[in-house]
């Protein structure tokens, strides 16, 4: 069985929903999840920079991460395991400023998710997981940044009972000290 690339949007400007090429038989799949000649063709500017990958433990949150300076767009695949992704826009002057949008992400459905420049992006771990991230820019660890995951104002709608509750948070302790919605808003104001 093959499916072929596949480009959704979503109700946020420029974040794309992909399910990427597949072939299956006997042996097992291939999966190719980018090529430049096909995303072009789609519209879709993604030239690579990087590539990181993160094993995370059921229960991790991985917050809403950014970086302030030279962001990062970013594909972003489960390759195993189980994640709850979220992406919310944090760019002042798009129409969907401080939406949220998520996605489940698992290692057996390939489904990839192209997140923008001026994004958060972070993710729940349904269950032990890799996630490959396949960035358009280099990482700056000194433009890493970030909003707490359970800020009211963003009101996430995470889904902690898959994970057992609240209790079963896994907390990296830069995810524990991270800013407010409010305190991004009054430093940056959002992005451009």
């Amino acid at each position: 069985m093959v499916q072929l690339f596949d480009f959704k949007e979503t109700g946020i400007g420029g974040l794309i929903a992909i399910t990427p090429f597949n072939a299956e038989d006997n042996r097992g799949c291939f999966t190719k999840d980018y090529s430049k000649e096909t995303f072009e063709k789609n519209g879709i500017a993604h030239d690579l920079s990087e590539v990181f990958y993160t094993t995370s433990h059921k229960g991790v949150v991985r917050a809403m991460h950014f970086q302030r300076v030279k962001q990062q767009p970013k594909l972003v695949r489960c390759i195993s395991g189980h994640v709850w992704d979220v992406v919310i826009d944090l760019r002042r002057d798009s129409p969907t400023f401080m939406r949220w949008e998520a996605f489940d992400l698992r290692g057996d459905n390939a489904l990839e998710i192209l997140v923008p420049a001026g994004c958060g992006h972070g993710y729940l771990v349904i269950e032990d997981s890799i996630v490959s991230y396949k960035c358009a820019e280099r990482f700056y660890g000194e433009y890493d940044d970030g909003i707490r995951w359970d800020d009211p104002d963003m009101n996430i709608e995470w889904p902690l009972e898959l994970i057992g509750g609240p209790d079963k948070v896994i907390l990296s302790d830069k995810d524990l000290n991270l800013q407010s919605f409010r305190e991004f808003i009054e430093r940056y104001g959002g992005f451009r």
